[in-house]
């Protein structure tokens, strides 16, 4: 059961997204709608696992001082396997994605669970905490995504849910959704309302004010 807290523990408690803040830059620009949301969700999930469950298994013969270039190596290889699959396989996707698919190799959140658990630990947590990092990733991705492509052209996946105005019906479209904007503000809401009802995940302050109730006004 504790091993299974790291396949859970991210998707909402420790959610890369809302709680680490990582990936930020995939999480604004690729959630213009549902259908590059998830390819580009399926493409950093491949990538998570299948990096961290090779570095976990060589971790004990990955010199410290080569390490990273080591990671970086491993995880760039894969990243040009799914870009490569991506344009084989839904090229249009991948014109839409255009280069934030290559950028899953400076993503921080690979990088990190790479650095940071993968290297600590043996391949079967570090497969459940790719999974589970993925997986929270996924979720906010979807999300916004659902959020912004609902409201910005009244679809989902491409499939008509409002008619618009333009094709006779009642729905305005909201442009303002299409832009990057908009899901810098769409994540702020839902780290908000996370941090709401889960008053553990914010922050304490940098610094304390005290008031001295001695001290006169000047």
């Amino acid at each position: 059961m504790r091993a299974l807290r790291h396949l859970y523990s991210p998707i909402i408690d420790q959610n890369p997204i809302t709680l680490q803040i990582l990936g930020i830059c995939s999480a604004l620009a690729v959630t213009t709608s549902m259908t590059t949301s998830a390819v580009m969700a399926v493409a950093l999930i491949a990538v998570l696992v299948i990096s961290s469950l090779v570095i976990s298994a060589i971790r004990r013969h990955i010199p410290n001082t080569i390490r990273l270039i080591v990671q970086i190596t491993i995880i760039a290889s894969l990243v040009i396997v799914a870009d490569q699959l991506i344009q084989a396989f839904a090229f249009n996707v991948s014109q839409r994605l255009s280069i934030f698919v290559g950028l899953i190799v400076t993503n921080c959140l690979v990088l990190g669970r790479a650095e940071a658990f993968a290297m600590q630990n043996p391949p079967g947590p570090a497969l459940l905490d790719a999974l589970g990092n993925g997986l929270g990733y996924s979720l906010i991705l979807l999300i916004v995504g659902f959020i912004r492509e609902l409201l910005g052209a009244g679809t989902l996946f491409g499939f008509t849910v409002f008619v618009s105005i333009y094709d006779g019906g009642w729905f305005t479209p909201l442009n303002f959704m299409l832009l990057a904007p908009s899901a810098f503000f769409i994540l702020g809401l839902l780290i908000w309302g996370i941090r709401t009802f889960r008053p553990a995940q914010i922050e304490p302050p940098d610094y304390k004010i005290t008031i001295d109730p001695n001290r006169r006004a000047p």
